[in-house]
């Protein structure tokens, strides 16, 4: 991680007017991506939606959902250019913290089995393969397996 570039990250809740932002991100990094609908849905029920913020650009942003002392984390995102510089890890890190502050007591998620990447961040952060869903998120060549994981906090 960067230590110049992280100091300038921010953290902010993203609102509707970020939107525009969070899907040109979203389609640059997914061959299914959510839809502008599918985000406002969730801001209208109550979910978080975080931002990482390097003065006016976002960097990327995490999607998550609290049901009781368990936080669903359902979307986190880097812009492809940002990648590699430590952004997905301030924002779990501080989704995690958050979670702690609120009275969560587990974080749970589904990741492609292919997104080596982002297992290798989980499980650095103390995620643990808890289980497969088969054929869980479309692909280009059908279905793909998710990895469902979890970190006891």
């Amino acid at each position: 991680m960067n230590p110049e570039f992280s100091e300038r990250v921010a953290l902010e809740l993203l609102q509707e007017k970020d939107l525009a932002a969070v899907m040109h991100i979203e389609k640059c990094c997914y061959s299914f991506p959510w839809s502008q609908g599918v985000f406002a849905d969730c801001l209208r029920s109550g979910y978080d939606l975080l931002g990482a913020w390097d003065n006016s650009r976002l960097l990327g942003y995490a999607v998550l959902r609290q049901v009781l002392d368990e936080i669903h984390l359902l979307n986190l995102c880097v812009a492809p250019h940002c990648r590699g510089q430590g952004v997905a890890r301030i924002l779990l890190r501080s989704l995690m913290q958050g979670a702690r502050e609120n009275g969560a007591v587990v974080v749970s998620l589904e990741v492609r089995a292919s997104n080596v990447a982002a297992r290798a961040l989980y499980r650095s952060e103390g995620f643990m393969d808890i289980a497969l869903r088969p054929d869980y998120y479309p692909d280009a060549r059908g279905r793909e397996d998710g990895h469902i994981m979890e970190c006891h906090l």
